[in-house]
């Protein structure tokens, strides 16, 4: 019998990265601070998870001004969207086996 949660990924083990890329695949950006807010997290927490995101190149991060302030915006990469999506699928898989 194959390990049932074989193929998770381990990187959306976290509620938070979750949340993050459920929102990020249903819209094109989103800023930090909208993040924030639908997540209600500290700045620090959601800037370690969008971090661990990057580094795995599931989002991609875009800095800007608007106006005089500056704007951190991001979206999910074709890697992320494939890597997320076999999630899903890994995840459905397993609650149809039980």
């Amino acid at each position: 019998m194959k390990n049932p949660i074989a193929d998770l990924n381990k990187i959306f083990d976290s509620r938070i990265r979750l949340g993050v890329m459920s929102m990020l695949v249903v819209n094109d950006e989103i800023s930090f601070n909208d993040l924030k807010q639908m997540l209600e997290l500290t700045d620090g927490n959601l800037a370690s998870h969008l971090n661990t995101l990057e580094q795995a190149e599931f989002i991609k991060v875009h800095k800007g001004f608007i106006g005089r302030k500056t704007s951190t915006t991001y979206s999910i990469t074709a890697l992320g969207k494939q890597a997320f999506q076999a999630h899903l699928n890994a995840l459905e898989k397993m609650i149809n086996k039980l």
